[in-house]
């Protein structure tokens, strides 16, 4: 099943872990520790209520500073997929911020990646890949991306105990970001 499918198909818990895991893996970006968006991940792991969602949320964006601006793209991209995420936990406002958050999360990886696929790349392949599951052809960093949106929905769609499984795709995710984002800043942006 493609990604697009996936997400949905997804129940109102599975798109807030799929926009929460996207986000958790762009967390370098943003200056965060990996301990930063704990908190979200409890609140869903406890199934808290919605209110405790909110202020969860607002007390990330506020360690976070989600409003700080950014001259580089992937940066700009990760800090709006946090000052997006819907403080009301609705299936259709996670339905967007979780296809928002897929999107960028695979545009962040595409734009770090640094081969020359990715460099040459116009676009469309985001498209293609997300639709079809396509990864023949795009640089190697977006493939594991898409990979790892699939496999954390796919995680879910088994239930509540996918939960677990999810984080720790998002942190082996996190860790790859993390060398991506410190080998661009070694060959000097």
């Amino acid at each position: 099943m493609s990604l697009v499918e996936l997400i949905a198909q997804a129940d109102e818990r599975g798109l807030a872990v799929s926009g929460l895991a996207c986000l958790d893996r762009c967390v370098p970006l943003l200056g965060g520790d990996d301990e930063v968006l704990r908190p979200l991940w409890a609140g869903l792991a406890e199934d808290a209520a919605a209110a405790d969602w909110a202020q969860r949320l607002e007390r990330t964006r506020g360690e976070l500073d989600a409003a700080a601006g950014a001259e580089d793209e992937a940066v700009a991209l990760a800090h709006r997929m946090l000052a997006a995420a819907p403080a009301r936990r609705s299936a259709a406002g996670l339905r967007e911020w979780a296809d928002a958050c897929s999107v960028a999360a695979l545009r962040i990886h595409r734009l770090l990646d640094g081969t020359a696929a990715a460099a040459a790349d116009d676009g469309t392949d985001l498209d293609d890949a997300r639709r079809g599951g396509r990864t023949e052809g795009v640089s190697p960093l977006l493939a594991a991306e898409l990979r790892r949106q699939i496999t954390v929905l796919e995680l879910l769609s088994a239930g509540p105990a996918g939960l677990r499984g999810a984080l720790e795709v998002s942190t082996e995710g996190r860790r790859v970001l993390r060398a991506a984002v410190y080998r661009r800043s070694r060959r000097g942006g």
